[in-house]
């Protein structure tokens, strides 16, 4: 049962570090020269997927101190990609939103890791191997689910 378990135990460290590297090369490739830090990225991407949030909300998310937060949200808006507007249920509040520019990075962010990706698949495994990924894919989906 040992082996089992040592066998357990070397996969998902292997799999943990590819996952890693992956990620931290798709985050360069989405990037590119933008210029943006992780964090901004982080909270671009909140704001995309969970809307419009208020600072106070945004830095407890994203577990920061409202000032870092702050410092995030200045820097995103120096680059014109979110916007502040009044929250309609407390006019003494702002909500933080992406501007269009905000949304037009996030979808030239995913076409660029989409678009590495997919030359990189082509150009760097065969056919079989991409049909081995493609076949692991609900396997690897299933562990994320647990």
């Amino acid at each position: 049962m040992a082996d089992v378990a040592d066998a357990a135990a070397l996969a998902a460290r292997e799999l943990r570090a590819v996952f890693s590297r992956l990620r931290r090369t798709l985050q360069e490739k989405g990037q590119g020269t933008s210029g943006l830090t992780p964090s901004q990225t982080a909270v671009l991407n909140r704001l995309i997927t969970d809307g419009a949030a208020a600072a106070s909300a945004l830095a407890a998310a994203e577990r920061v101190r409202p000032q870092s937060m702050a410092a995030t949200l200045a820097g995103l808006e120096e680059h014109g990609l979110v916007a502040r507007r009044p929250d309609p249920e407390d006019g003494r509040r702002q909500l933080v939103d992406l501007s269009e520019a905000g949304v037009a990075w996030i979808a030239d962010s995913r076409r660029a890791r989409e678009e590495w990706l997919a030359r990189a698949l082509q150009e760097d495994l065969t056919e079989a191997e991409r049909a081995t990924v493609l076949a692991a894919l609900p396997l690897i989906d299933r562990l994320n689910r647990r």
